[in-house]
């Protein structure tokens, strides 16, 4: 039985559905993401599970129980918020404690409890410092230590590795990873950032406009993905309209707006489908136009513009047939490793293999 299940869960506000017959299951021991644009209902839904509101129609059940009715404050779960809310004037020693404080646990029980948690964050040295002294990762190191000292059986995380910067925040994605595998507890996270899900998640749901689009692994959300807005979603990606020409075995033959492609297909695809051709930039190769990887789509064009990243430069192309289309390069070399420039023709190649249809 899983741990957390939501079953055709619905919030409106007036005429607007911030959810829209929502259904989930969430396993115990899970890493689990609620991935969206803003205004998806992702933060309305951890919002429900929590206990700051309520649906207007379905349950959400805990260990097979249903949560309705349940205060915030007696549901197993603890939030941990973006903003971090410590107290400005306790000692994060007593901001971690105060969960317990408030619970009434014995001194003793708590102290051991304090100091194991503080130990699990890496925090242990900083047990008497105040907020104002810490960096911004270990004030959120701080709100995770409290979410997790009274031992809750799901910990909620509304965005929060949004208020630190790049560098920091994927620190904090490792220390999240690691420390979720520690403690065993059921975490589930909420944000915007697709690569952030990705690199975090066991599981992700996809929501739009109040619904779930698609539940799955994260290597499965970004390598099939079941439909359009999926697809655009999660990562960069090459789409165009297409129809089916000739469906063979595992192979479609389409006809796009760069041309006739082949693409790989589903069985049940056939000849007059219409849908999009799906192509991850680096699922293709940029080459000189004298050049030639015998791949079987060949396009020429030129270079519109191109993006240098570090490990790989993102190139923009204007093809011949007019569509613009990104493939990436490797920087074998260090520092600003520019293969081609902007103006320069170039050709684009990619396998039968590679890509992905989907139907309308």
């Amino acid at each position: 039985m899983p741990l957390l299940e939501i079953r055709n869960v619905t919030r409106r506000f007036g005429d607007f559905a911030a959810l829209e017959g929502v259904s989930l299951d969430i396993e115990a021991g899970e890493f689990f993401t609620l991935l969206g644009p803003s205004g998806c209902g992702k933060t309305t839904l951890l919002r429900l599970i929590a206990g700051f509101d309520e649906p207007d129609e379905g349950e959400l059940l805990l260990d097979g129980k249903p949560l309705a009715g349940i205060a915030p404050e007696r549901r197993p779960v603890h939030t941990v918020f973006q903003s971090y809310a410590l107290f400005p004037h306790m000692t994060v020693a007593r901001n971690v404690a105060f969960p317990l404080l408030m619970a009434g646990k014995p001194k003793h029980e708590t102290s051991a409890r304090v100091h194991a948690v503080l130990d699990a964050v890496r925090l242990t040295d900083k047990a008497h410092a105040y907020p104002h002294e810490l960096s911004g990762g270990q004030k959120q190191r701080v709100a995770l230590a409290r979410g997790l000292v009274n031992r809750p059986r799901v910990l909620l995380l509304d965005e929060p590795l949004g208020a630190l910067d790049a560098k920091l925040r994927i620190e904090m994605q490792i220390d999240l990873i690691k420390l979720q595998k520690e403690v065993g507890i059921t975490f589930v996270f909420v944000t915007h950032a697709q690569h952030e899900a990705l690199a975090l998640s066991h599981r992700i749901a996809v929501m739009n406009a109040g619904r779930i689009e698609q539940v799955d692994e994260p290597d499965h959300l970004y390598g099939a993905p079941k439909n359009r807005f999926v697809a655009d979603f999660i990562g960069s990606i090459n789409l165009f309209a297409c129809e089916v020409l000739e469906a063979g075995a595992a192979r479609l033959r389409l006809r796009t707006e760069l041309g006739e492609i082949v693409a790989p297909g589903p069985d049940h695809v056939a000849a007059g489908a219409k849908g999009a051709f799906a192509l991850r930039p680096e699922q293709a190769r940029i080459v000189a136009p004298h050049e030639s990887l015998g791949l079987d789509n060949r396009l020429g064009g030129r270079v519109y513009d191109f993006l240098y990243t570090g490990d790989v430069t993102t190139y923009l192309i204007d093809l011949d047939g007019g569509a613009r289309f990104k493939a990436l390069l490797a920087n074998s070399a260090p520092g600003r490793a520019k293969f081609f420039d902007v103006g320069d023709a170039v050709a684009v190649e990619w396998s039968a293999a590679a890509g992905l249809f989907l139907a309308e």
